[in-house]
């Protein structure tokens, strides 16, 4: 899934002496944390761009292109397990043998899940390795997480037991994306205090698996529907998040080329969002009998009207800028403003790193600051 152009590997582990003196990060790869750039001299750029007029990068711009990389390898990662137990598993995206029982109750929701699950790993594959590609022909450092693919992961029928990343099975779930894209009079980046209800209450109380963990979680019927209607609304919970991100950063770009790579990633993370939340909807009321953890039917008392119905998948109109301008129907929120370290707060929130080290949440805050740090430079370009 990763090829050696896609993830460089160093030879330090003292995090604080690189941060120092601009040295590299780990042997096994925590280039998460790998915040300097090469000497501009040896990044020659083929046509000619950049921010310093001989083909390297500005620090901002490599800073946030690094964050993003560092965060599609965290999303291909919980994506991969997805996709080994509920996708498809081929050339493309290879690994695990698929899980019957999860993959049926996947399908409850939609019978293209599997092909949806699949698609959407490849997709998060490519854009971390195009964007470590990227970074390294500037003669930047990529991100590299490697040294941290420590977790377990699902026993599961299916799963391929690699060691990894990223935690799917003690989750946290933040659904109030649910109410907020279906608003019509808040929007986050106006209304910051605003809490937006949670559409299915019971995720965000927590914890919750959103994969079997072993066979044992296959039975009864409604405990493993559970699971996967927990999945159905984190996979939107999750791609919400990139769908802010992007324009998000875009707004810091220097280099124009920066700025239409981030203008073309993001709009594909919007597109995984507008599926995923399609999908979401269509999760069958229940109460899972194990646990109590209860999907509420989302179109009847107390929820449904305006700010529940299922099936308006698309962004209502709401204010936007100023409350003295029209409504308008948009991605929210994209205020710009610490932008990375809320998303680094927001993940770390719903449980996705318990089991991380303290030295890969050191790594994550680093690499956050310097991404909120960058700032838009006036260039030279063509």
């Amino acid at each position: 899934m990763r090829t050696k152009s896609s993830e460089s590997h160093y030879s330090s582990d003292d995090r604080r002496s690189f941060l120092r003196k601009g040295l590299a990060a780990g042997a096994a790869g925590a280039a998460l944390g790998l915040l300097g750039d090469r000497p501009a001299a040896i990044a020659q750029n083929q046509n000619g761009q950049g921010g310093n007029g001989q083909g390297g990068l500005s620090k901002g711009d490599a800073a946030m292109l690094r964050f993003a990389a560092a965060a599609e390898i965290l999303e291909s990662d919980f994506w991969v397990q997805y996709n080994e137990l509920g996708g498809i598993q081929d050339s493309e995206v290879p690994g695990g043998t698929g899980n019957p029982v999860y993959t049926a109750k996947l399908q409850k929701l939609d019978g293209d899940f599997p092909q949806y699950i699949h698609d959407n790993t490849e997709d998060e594959i490519t854009h971390f390795t195009f964007l470590n590609a990227y970074l390294e022909s500037k003669g930047a450092k990529p991100a590299n997480l490697d040294k941290f693919r420590t977790l377990e992961g699902s026993k599961a029928t299916g799963s391929s037991g690699k060691p990894r990343l990223t935690n799917l099975m003690e989750l946290t779930i933040d659904t109030s994306w649910w109410t907020r894209y279906r608003s019509r009079d808040n929007n986050p980046d106006l209304d910051p205090n605003f809490m937006f209800p949670q559409a299915v209450p019971d995720l965000f109380k927590g914890p919750h698996t959103a994969i079997p963990r072993t066979d044992a979680d296959l039975t009864p019927s409604r405990h493993i529907q559970a699971i996967a209607n927990t999945a159905g609304f984190h996979m939107p919970t999750i791609e919400q998040g990139g769908n802010s991100l992007y324009p998000a950063m875009a707004q810091r770009a220097s280099s124009v080329e920066v700025l239409r790579i981030l203008i073309s990633i993001g709009p594909t993370e919007t597109m995984h969002f507008q599926t995923w939340s399609d999908k979401a909807g269509n999760a069958p009321p229940l109460t899972d009998p194990t646990n109590g953890l209860t999907f509420p039917n989302l179109n009847a008392p107390p929820f449904g009207g305006e700010d529940f119905q299922t099936n308006l998948i698309m962004p209502e109109p709401c204010p936007f800028l100023s409350r003295n301008l029209p409504k308008c129907s948009i991605i929210r929120p994209t205020e710009t403003k610490g932008i990375a370290m809320n998303v680094v707060k927001f993940l770390t929130a719903m449980g996705l790193f318990k089991g991380q080290a303290a030295q890969f949440f050191e790594l994550l805050h680093d690499l956050a600051s310097e991404a909120d740090a960058a700032r838009r430079e006036c260039q030279n370009e063509g």
